[in-house]
């Protein structure tokens, strides 16, 4: 079935409710984001002759025309690709090609950047400037009925930071979709009318994955003013609108709770906080539970496994007098409801609770594989079952506890960042030898990036700069360690584990209390 049905059946069943807002004010009611989808839909297939399966980019920040133009893809049988609005243009250039993208819609702050990038590939036949003349003709064009489309046709090609330095593109199926819709409703949240989810988390990643439960409910997608995460506008639209949820990064639940704590703003008006992405630390969901009440849910999930892998239930964070109740609200919660999770060991054996192995997880929430990469799909799906590539443990009552990332991922403010892929541009530079990238853990980003290079006659500034012609600015490290050789074991491979000790001296005051990665 196509996702796009759903859209169809809330605008014929609730055509006056209002569908999208730019902050408190009401924007487009369901009637006309069912419209303009079918119009652009229409646009697509006729005047740009695109056929079934087609890849169609999204190059966006949050904007309120992002959920019309997803729609108008998924309308016409295209395939949405979702590009990060952080990334670097060459980081874009890479996605657009490896995934032939077609069409691109961007909105109008990327515009200027999008102009050398489109020139460089002559597979993308169009490029939409969100405003313009030629997006408004594709609003206007006479609505197209809707195409058809299998369960396990491609819907969404979700790119992802890959082990190998490059992005792998995630095939998440129509059927894989509306799995992630099914656990929501039964694992995560009900959707009632009225009930507003707010967008200050990028609509490219989990958050733009969670619009489906409400536009299934014919409730309310917000676009903040601001285009992003600012906890003082998100309490006035808690108190304008009320019934506000949102999917945000622990990073982001803890700015939240520290505004709400030293400004005594009225949490009443949240609804819902569903936070993934990186690791909650246990005081700090202590301290958002005291100061916010009991309003928050955890999931945890991967690309791979679109939002659903496990979740810990707004009951389970609220239960003080169980007796492993700190336990329970350190882990990410039991598996989800479509889902079977397992724990391995090396051979793939599954463990019983107690013991850590690797975190494998089966069912229809399970992505197809990897776009045009049979390798990397052969080694992630064994067998029916995705392999994580996470390390955790259950207890005796299915709560998962993870103990460490995919291999070496660092997470930043929620976003994922491998070392490979940070390590490869610094290589580029003609004094640097040897370089070995981890993450250190952080207050307030969760953790930052440190470099540790083995180099001479070359400075920071060239370092940075050398990064930002490359990756995003994001990913660039926080801090370079200058050193005369990387510890390596007996087959030389390099020993991140003797480096994070290494880290510590750097950092003396570093907090005991946080977990280093082993």
């Amino acid at each position: 079935m196509n996702v796009a049905r759903l859209l169809l059946r809330t605008a014929s069943l609730f055509p006056e409710r209002t569908a999208i807002m730019l902050g408190d004010r009401k924007l487009i009611d369901y009637r006309e984001l069912g419209r303009r989808a079918a119009s652009i839909g229409m646009s697509l297939t006729s005047d740009l002759q695109l056929e079934l399966g087609d890849r169609i980019a999204l190059f966006m920040s949050n904007d309120v025309a992002y959920l019309e133009i997803l729609y108008g893809i998924w309308w016409a049988g295209l395939v949405a690709v979702p590009i990060n609005a952080k990334l670097h243009s060459k980081e874009v250039a890479y996605i657009l090609e490896n995934a032939g993208a077609a069409c691109l819609f961007c909105s109008d702050d990327l515009a200027t950047d999008i102009g050398p990038i489109a020139d460089s590939l002559p597979a993308l036949r169009r490029v939409f400037t969100v405003g313009s003349d030629d997006y408004v003709h594709l609003q206007r064009a006479t609505p197209a009925p809707m195409t058809p489309r299998a369960p396990d046709d491609i819907a969404w090609l979700f790119y992802t930071s890959g082990t190998t330095g490059f992005p792998k593109g995630v095939m998440q199926t129509h059927r894989n979709l509306l799995t992630m819709i099914s656990c929501y409703f039964t694992d995560v949240d009900d959707v009632r009318p009225g009930d507003a989810m707010v967008y200050s988390a990028p609509l490219s990643h989990g958050a733009g994955m969670y619009h489906f439960p409400y536009l299934l409910r014919g409730a309310l997608h917000v676009i903040p003013e601001s285009w992003g995460f600012e906890p003082g506008e998100l309490c006035r639209l808690s108190k304008n609108i009320g019934q506000l949820s949102l999917f945000a990064a622990p990073t982001m639940v803890r700015r939240l709770v520290d505004h709400i704590d030293k400004t005594a703003a009225d949490p009443t008006g949240f609804k819902t906080i569903i936070y993934g992405g990186g690791p909650m630390y246990t005081e700090d969901i202590r301290k958002a539970l005291s100061v916010m009440g009991n309003r928050f849910v955890q999931i945890y999930g991967q690309g791979e496994c679109p939002m659903t892998i496990t979740a810990l239930a707004r009951e389970h964070l609220a239960d003080t007098e169980h007796p492993r109740w700190l336990e329970r609200i350190a882990s990410v919660g039991i598996a989800q409801s479509m889902v079977e999770v397992i724990t391995t060991d090396d051979q793939g054996l599954a463990l019983p609770p107690g013991e850590i192995g690797e975190i494998w997880v089966r069912g229809d929430a399970v992505m197809a594989g990897y776009w045009n990469n049979p390798e990397a799909s052969a080694a992630a799906l064994q067998g029916g079952w995705l392999r994580t590539g996470d390390l955790g443990r259950f207890d005796a009552d299915g709560f998962l506890t993870l103990h460490d990332r995919s291999k070496d991922l660092i997470i930043s403010g929620g976003a994922n960042i491998y070392p490979r892929e940070v390590e490869e541009v610094l290589l580029r530079h003609p004094c640097v030898n040897e370089v070995s990238v981890i993450g250190q853990p952080d207050a307030e980003w969760g953790e930052v990036v440190v470099a540790f290079v083995v180099a001479k006659d070359v400075t920071v500034a060239e370092l940075d700069a050398l990064c930002l012609a490359h990756i995003a600015r994001f990913k660039r490290p926080k801090h370079y360690h200058f050193i005369d050789a990387l510890p390596k074991n007996n087959y030389g491979k390099v020993l991140k584990t003797a480096l994070r000790e290494e880290l510590a001296r750097y950092n003396p005051h570093h907090d005991p209390e946080i977990p280093e990665k082993s």
